[in-house]
């Protein structure tokens, strides 16, 4: 799946074998990368439990200035069985059963301009998403004097994927360190569903802060379009708000995923979420 410190988004593989590689505004400011890039991966191994917090369907606000800001907020869940008859209303186990299960539709005429082109600006700040998500999910960022609070120049990241500190500098050679991943690929939507979508609905979807996660970089890279069948974290204690963010992206914007996808997933939040219930956006 798949935006460099700029990252990357869900990240996908028209031919895309590298991170398909945007120029951001102004041209003197660093490149923007999307989270598209083709690494299919081997399907992971199911791993002993985990319990993972959950994730905010929503954006938090953004703050122009802070010293201090949480990584992608989450918030904690009443303790659950983690059984089909047990689930409960808005959670993952309650939203999955909802979500068609489909073979994937051919990649055929896939191509990243179908989703916009470059970072909007959806909830029309001022900012674009990119930004966005620095400033929602990094702490302790600086900002760039004259852009109303808007770019992000550094930061520190508690990156979810590998668990590891990052710390962001925006420049040439350095953005690159952290890219806003599309935690449901652009390439994966376009397959299962997205080829449906108006031109406005799929600019939406791949600006959703809901589907956006400022991420490590090479391991952005190497989740490509993956789905949950084929890549997970490597960070095992984020994979139940990983899945669980996935299954929300694809429940809003009427995506469906397919048996493999769907098996794993729930696999997942029953094997290594028993204690929790996971709530899905």
């Amino acid at each position: 799946m798949a935006l460099t410190a700029c990252v990357g988004a869900g990240s996908e593989t028209p031919a895309v074998a590298a991170p398909v590689i945007w120029s951001e505004a102004p041209s003197s400011e660093a490149l923007v990368i999307w989270s598209e890039a083709p690494t299919p991966q081997p399907t992971p191994t199911a791993d002993e439990p985990t319990p993972e917090p959950s994730v905010e369907a929503t954006r938090a606000p953004v703050e122009t200035t802070k010293s201090a800001a949480p990584a992608p907020a989450t918030s904690a869940a009443p303790s659950v069985k983690a059984g089909p008859s047990t689930a409960k209303a808005g959670t993952t186990l309650n939203q999955l059963p909802g979500i068609p299960v489909k073979g994937r539709a051919p990649k055929t005429g896939y191509e990243r301009s179908l989703f916009g082109s470059g970072w909007k600006d959806p909830d029309r700040n001022g900012c674009d998403a990119r930004n966005d998500m620095l400033r929602r999910d990094l702490t302790g960022i600086a900002v760039k004097p004259g852009t109303n609070g808007c770019v992000v120049t550094s930061g520190v990241l508690s990156d979810p994927f590998t668990g590891k500190r990052i710390d962001f500098v925006r420049g040439q050679g350095t953005s690159t360190k952290v890219q806003i991943d599309h935690v449901v690929a652009l390439s994966d939507a376009w397959q299962k569903g997205a080829q449906k979508m108006t031109e406005e609905q799929r600019v939406a979807f791949a600006n959703d802060p809901l589907n956006l996660l400022a991420v490590d970089g090479p391991s952005n890279a190497s989740k490509g379009d993956s789905d949950a069948a084929s890549w997970l974290p490597p960070n095992k204690s984020f994979r139940c708000s990983y899945v669980a963010r996935q299954t929300a992206v694809k429940a809003k914007h009427g995506l469906w995923m397919t048996k493999a996808e769907h098996e794993a997933t729930k696999r997942i939040i029953t094997t290594q979420c028993p204690n929790q219930a996971i709530p899905a956006g």
